[in-house]
Formats: structure tokens, C-alpha cells, sequence
């Protein structure tokens, strides 16, 4: 197989399917390439996990659902749900891969990007080499768990849980209380399991109107629910290290070691899958220096679409917050290739369009 391309879309998950449509939108050829299935990373959640951001049809007020990925379509209409399931959020990019017709290859992994000195890449995959122009990186994040906590591989990582009704124990600790780590713990009450969650940031304190740093409205009610049962501590103090004991494991804290009898659940996040990539990118940390339009600093023709994308120190790791970067990539390519970009001005006129970075990076508030 060599086939060529004008773009290579690397992902059929909410990014690379955002960004599909967004290029099919001015007719730019383009293919899609997914080493599993489309919505893989949705399709693993924990059977009992939702989505935290509301789905609600407000097309009709010229208002997209905060977790649609096109202007015309809504996850709460073709769901019927308000907080979609992972695995019903991967029917919806399911149902828009078909209704929009995209073009994706399913079982294709990218092994290795090869920059073709300005004239495009040579992406290598198990099915053969592919040649493009440009390239979107939008793999997802959830199949990479990240360890930062020293001997933190003895415990069961968030991202490892398939349903949490099914572990065994009556006791369990929870590294991390941001999003999943609460997530967590809130299941395993439901569960009736007594639960201690450590996080030094004690993001169930803070409070400063940016959802990507503090804990959403739907997680505070279900954390306000799993500590009305009692059996959840929350403990402000960092795990340092893990290590397994005598019946069970012991958690190293600032204040001292506390023993669980089962491995700890560790919610500390997910990587961001950059190996084929890894050096075409200049990393700051865990996230790339981007051009204004999401293109890679260091490898012309290379953009990044999904959460790992941030402007300025803001993180556009929601949906609503990335997918209003689509029509920046589209255009931004589309132009290169001559055609006629016009046609994403719908996402524009219906707020889908994040563009000006000092504006949208810089207007967060609350009062």
C-alpha cells in the first residue's frame, strides 16, 4: 500500500472526526486513520462514567450542544441523554462518520512520521506507507495512563477500570481528586465502599470559574451525594510513593502511610500517545508550542487537534474548547491548497469558532 493524499488525519475520536468535518466542509480530500475503531478511547470508559459537560438541543437558538462536534447536530438529540456514556458518545461519531460520509480507515496504526523536507510526510503504518501533505495529530488521550507517583503501576489506573460495581473490596484509596479521581470515588460509595481520596491541590476547594481547573458543576453534585454516605475522606495531602506490604498496600503521604487493603485507584491523568510523532514538536512539559493555528512550531505541515492543544496557559481540554479550533486548522490548510474556506463560516455565526486567542484565552471570569 502507498497511496497519497492531500491531508492525513491521525484518530477517528471527537478530534480527528471535528476535524474530518470541518475539511469536508471545503472539500478537501482527506483521510482518516483509526488504529482501532471510531471512539475507541469512549468505547473504554467505565461502563458507569458520564460525560461531565451537558448535552442539550439548542440548535433551534442558534446555540450547539456544548459536546456537538458540527454546527447541525446535537449528542442530547440523537442520544436522547443529557450525560452521554462513553460508549454512547462513540454511536454519535459513529452516526456523523456515516451521515457525512468519512473517509476512515479502521485498524491502521501509525508506527512513525517521516517530514519530507517541506514537501509533506511519509507516515508509516502496519498496512504500509501513506503520503500527505499535511497531518492532524488528534489521537486521543485516554489509552496512554500516566504514572507520576512512584510506584504508582502497583495500582489500578482510572483508565484500566471497565465497571466499578465489579471490584471487590470493601475498602479503597484514590490517588487524585480532580475529575476522575472524585469520579471514582463517588461510584465506589454508590458501591458501598469507604473510599479516602488524596490530592495536595484539594481541587474540591477551589473555585475560580475556569472548568479546567476546578471541578465541574455535575462532579460537585455527585461528590455532595457520595459524602452524604459517610464513607468517603477527602484527604488534602499528596501520595508520595506506593509500595506493597504485608495483606495490602501503603500509601507514603506528607502526614505519614495509610494501608489499603486493595491496589489504589490512580487518577492522575492520561498521556497524550506522541511517540510517532515525538520530536517534531517542541514540548514545553507535556504540552507543544503551537502557532496560531494549532500548527506545530518545529515541523511546518504538522497540526495538533484534541485536548492536548493550549494558548497562552489555557487548556482547551474540553470539547466546546477544542472543537472551536476545527475551522482555525481547516482554514489554515485549506487556503494552502487553494480552495474556497467560505463555507466554514457557519461555524461562526453559531460560536464554534475560537480565533482570536488573546480574546478567548484571556475573558474567562466569574462572578
Amino acid at each position: 500500500m502507498d497511496e497519497r493524499t492531500d491531508i492525513l488525519i491521525v484518530g477517528a475520536g471527537a478530534a480527528g472526526i471535528g476535524v474530518g468535518l470541518a475539511l469536508g466542509a471545503i472539500g478537501a480530500r482527506f483521510l482518516i486513520l483509526e488504529a482501532h475503531r471510531i471512539g475507541h478511547s469512549f468505547r473504554r470508559w467505565p461502563a458507569e462514567t458520564r460525560f461531565i459537560t451537558p448535552s442539550f438541543t439548542s440548535n433551534a437558538f442558534n446555540l450547539p450542544d456544548l459536546n456537538a462536534l458540527h454546527p447541525d447536530t446535537s449528542p442530547a438529540f440523537t442520544l436522547g441523554k443529557e450525560h452521554p456514556t462513553g460508549q454512547d458518545y462513540a454511536l454519535y461519531l459513529q452516526v456523523l462518520a456515516e451521515h457525512y460520509r468519512l473517509p476512515i480507515w479502521e485498524g491502521v496504526r501509525v508506527r512513525k512520521v517521516e517530514p519530507l523536507g517541506g514537501e509533506g510526510f511519509l507516515v508509516h503504518t502496519n498496512r504500509g506507507p501513506l503520503r500527505s501533505r499535511f497531518l492532524v495529530w488528534a489521537v486521543g488521550e485516554f489509552s496512554f495512563p500516566k504514572y507520576p507517583v512512584l510506584g504508582s503501576r502497583l495500582g489500578l489506573h482510572y483508565g484500566q477500570v471497565r465497571r466499578w460495581a465489579r471490584l471487590e473490596g470493601d475498602r479503597w484509596a484514590v490517588i487524585g481528586g480532580y475529575e476522575s479521581g472524585i469520579d471514582a470515588a463517588y461510584h465506589l460509595a454508590l458501591a458501598g465502599k469507604r473510599v479516602t481520596v488524596f490530592d495536595p491541590r484539594a481541587p474540591w476547594e477551589v473555585q475560580e470559574g475556569e472548568p479546567s481547573f476546578e471541578l465541574s458543576p455535575f462532579t460537585r453534585e455527585r461528590l455532595e451525594v457520595a459524602l452524604a454516605t459517610r464513607r468517603v475522606t477527602l484527604v488534602p495531602k499528596g501520595v508520595e510513593r506506593v509500595e506493597k506490604g504485608k495483606g495490602g498496600y501503603l500509601l507514603h503521604h506528607e502526614g505519614g502511610v495509610f494501608k489499603t487493603p486493595n491496589p489504589p485507584i490512580v487518577a492522575t491523568g492520561f498521556g497524550g500517545g506522541w511517540e510517532p510523532v515525538r520530536g517534531l514538536f517542541e514540548m514545553d512539559g507535556d504540552f507543544p508550542h503551537l502557532t496560531p493555528w494549532d500548527e506545530s512550531t518545529l515541523t511546518p505541515g504538522l497540526f495538533l487537534a484534541g485536548p492536548k492543544v493550549r494558548h497562552l496557559g489555557v487548556p482547551f481540554c474540553f470539547i466546546y474548547k477544542f472543537r472551536a479550533r476545527f475551522p482555525v486548522v481547516a482554514q489554515a490548510i485549506g487556503e494552502r491548497l487553494g480552495l474556497d474556506t467560505s463555507p466554514l463560516e457557519v461555524y461562526r455565526e453559531k460560536g464554534m469558532w475560537a480565533e482570536d486567542l488573546e480574546a478567548c484565552c484571556t475573558s474567562a471570569c466569574a462572578c
